[in-house]
């Protein structure tokens, strides 16, 4: 067995649309980043990556590549799940934690935990997904950025 965490920040900006956990969920701000700077998703391929010692996902996806622009993060997940299928290697479950002021997410967490499930090829009964505020403390609870912490365990594929 092999455990890996993942953290990431976006900072939160007008004019974006806001991807969390692969779900596209209405709010006046969304992430800034290279990619669709789906925030939940890269801190989950950062855990995979790391379970395994094999990077991160600035590693794997370059935020100077064109092929990344504005990619749809279920694809770097994708991506980021054969490295580890293809080493032998299969998700135990993930633990992850958002963290941002606004929107409240719990409406989407369900959707959140079916798009992950299906794409690493695990029960949705081994996703979770928590989330926090920081108290309107910090660029988190200014609503400048949000970030996103995963657990990951995975399991050699017998």
């Amino acid at each position: 067995m092999r455990i890996g965490q993942g953290i990431d920040f976006h900072q939160l900006v007008e004019g974006r649309k806001l991807w969390i956990g692969g779900i596209d969920i209405p709010h006046d701000k969304g992430s800034l980043g290279h990619s669709d700077a789906d925030v939940l998703l890269h801190a989950i391929c950062d855990a995979l990556l790391g379970a395994l010692a094999l990077g991160d996902i600035g590693t794997h996806f370059p935020d100077t590549s064109d092929e990344f622009k504005d990619i749809d993060s279920k694809i770097l997940l994708q991506r980021s799940f054969q490295l580890i299928k293809d080493r032998g290697y299969k998700v135990v479950n993930i633990d992850a934690t958002l963290c941002l002021q606004a929107p409240k997410i719990k409406n989407y967490v369900e959707a959140m935990r079916k798009t992950i499930a299906s794409l690493i090829e695990t029960d949705i009964h081994n996703i979770s997904i928590k989330a926090t505020t920081t108290e309107q403390m910090g660029f988190v609870g200014r609503e400048e950025g949000l970030t996103a912490q995963a657990v990951a365990l995975l399991q050699r594929d017998e």
